[in-house]
């Protein structure tokens, strides 16, 4: 709970070096950086939810924290209903956050993200408890979250880590990470800072089945060519090679 705090108050302050109008007219500018098809600026008043999103939410925010609680709650069920989006006004968002799309994000009351991270659709940032405390995620500075990713309970995304499509993360994730799957697994670690290269995540699940169905050929061939080699003996070696790639999978995870 301390430890959210703190990270909260760090985050306000380095919010308060810009006016909140600065603010604002920063968040406008955040999608010509982060989506292409972004013709001019008329389109950002009719297909970017995200960006009014977090507009409104900056405008909710401040007022909840003025002790303008029910007025801000207020605001934030005009955004949910325009925006289709969910955002308490009690989090804490930093600067030039980009939802794309926007359609089904939740972000509850005690998430903090960090600047310059990039949030698709259907993301979730959640809780896994009933405590008045931090029972939210953190997402540090420069994380991708994949469209439809759940993000739960009070964990840390790492800086510069990128979270795969529809995974489940329930553990925090090291900086330049790239965590994938349900529950997610630590895949792959490097300083690559491209936040559409969403075609370099490795799908864990097709990997898996890959390397059993390469491993069930390989049984059955030697089998039928090495008649003095008992099926025991083939399982054996069959079952160091499987321990061998769970400990990989592992170690990658403790790093």
């Amino acid at each position: 709970m301390n430890d959210g705090k703190i990270e909260e108050q760090e985050l306000e302050k380095e919010q308060e070096k810009i006016s909140f109008w600065a603010q604002i007219k920063e968040d406008f500018c955040v999608p010509r950086n982060n989506d292409p098809a972004l013709d001019n600026s008329l389109e950002l008043f009719f297909k970017y939810p995200g960006v009014w999103a977090i507009i409104k939410h900056r405008i909710a925010n401040k007022l909840y924290y003025k002790g303008w609680k029910k007025l801000s709650r207020v605001i934030n069920g005009i955004s949910s209903f325009l925006t289709k989006t969910d955002i308490h006004p009690a989090c804490t968002i930093g600067r030039r956050v980009f939802i794309d799309h926007a359609i089904g994000v939740v972000i509850g009351a005690t998430a903090i993200v960090e600047d310059d991270v990039l949030i698709y659709q259907g993301v979730t940032l959640g809780g896994v408890s009933l405590d008045k405390g931090k029972r939210h995620p953190t997402i540090k500075s420069n994380v991708v979250i994949g469209s439809g990713a759940k993000i739960l309970g009070n964990i840390t995304v790492g800086s510069n880590s990128k979270i795969g499509a529809n995974s489940v993360v329930v553990t925090d994730v090291p900086e330049n990470s790239t965590a994938v799957g349900v529950p997610a697994r630590i895949i792959k670690k490097d300083n690559k800072r491209d936040k559409m290269a969403h075609n370099e995540l490795p799908d864990i699940n097709k990997e898996m089945f890959k390397y059993l169905i390469e491993r069930i050929a390989n049984l059955e061939c030697s089998i039928k060519k090495e008649e003095n080699c008992t099926l025991e003996e083939k399982n054996e070696i069959l079952e160091k090679e499987y321990n061998e790639f769970i400990e990989t999978l592992s170690s990658n995870k403790k790093e």
